[in-house]
């Protein structure tokens, strides 16, 4: 049995930035579920759209892997464009995500989950009621995959959405970051990462490829200050890799 991390979210966590613009992360103990079964990571990782690409899971897993020496899995259910309300508890996106959970949780540990939502929700008219919402949805989470005592990392909306063009109402993403910093702040096992300084590709939506590599390190190192003293799970000096990827490799 492996550690294993949730990825839920919109486009930003599913990944948009451009392979071309990093080095890729070689790393034999990161794995990504796929039909039930953790495989060797792969890229992309959260295969939502066709324009899928980098995500900030690689960089938090590879950061985690070298410094526990326990294999990890990634869990993608993040989906571009996806708003609160596709999200809520009985919708379709939750209910993937908890039917992926589940499955995941048959080989391995979760250890953590990773949000990353908001851009949808930057109207005049859905802003006000985010941290509300959120705090539904999370809560469901937990109780659905049992996960009260794992940590929960919100991500902060970057600032150069102040910029974007094609959807203007994303100026207000300041108001959804007040919003996920105030709810982190008040909830137990929750941290939120901050997004400042980070840029993006030239459609000033999505984080840049560098930016999202240096994201996933900010999302590890909010982890460590959550997560309960590290042991692994059978008593070992480490977790093995998954049992099927050892023989079909």
């Amino acid at each position: 049995m492996i550690h294993s991390i949730l990825l839920l979210g919109q486009s930003n966590m599913a990944g948009r930035g451009y392979p071309k613009d990093v080095e890729p992360i070689r790393n034999d103990e990161i794995f990504v579920l796929r039909n039930g079964i953790f495989r060797p990571m792969y890229v992309p990782v959260n295969p939502d759209r066709k324009t899928s690409g980098i995500c900030l899971a690689e960089s938090f897993a590879d950061a985690y892997t070298r410094e526990k020496g326990v294999p990890l899995g990634l869990i993608p259910c993040a989906d571009g464009g996806s708003s609160l309300d596709q999200w809520a508890p009985g919708e379709l996106l939750f209910d993937h995500a908890v039917y992926q959970a589940l499955l995941a949780q048959r080989t391995s540990r979760i250890v953590g989950v990773l949000w990353h939502q908001g851009e949808s929700d930057c109207f005049e008219e859905t802003y006000p009621y985010y941290e509300e919402k959120l705090a539904v949805i999370l809560r469901a989470f937990r109780k659905k995959l049992s996960l009260e005592k794992v940590p929960f990392l919100l991500g902060g909306l970057g600032d150069y959405l102040a910029n974007c063009e094609k959807y203007p109402e994303c100026k207000n993403y300041g108001y959804v970051n007040a919003a996920l910093k105030r709810y982190a702040e008040k909830t137990p096992m929750t941290g939120f990462v901050p997004a400042e300084g980070l840029d993006s590709n030239p459609d000033k939506l999505h984080f840049s490829a560098a930016a999202l590599r240096e994201f996933g390190v900010r999302y590890y190192q909010a982890f460590l200050k959550l997560e309960e003293p590290f042991s692994t799970l059978d008593g070992s000096e480490r977790a093995p890799a998954p049992q099927n990827e050892i023989e079909l490799l």
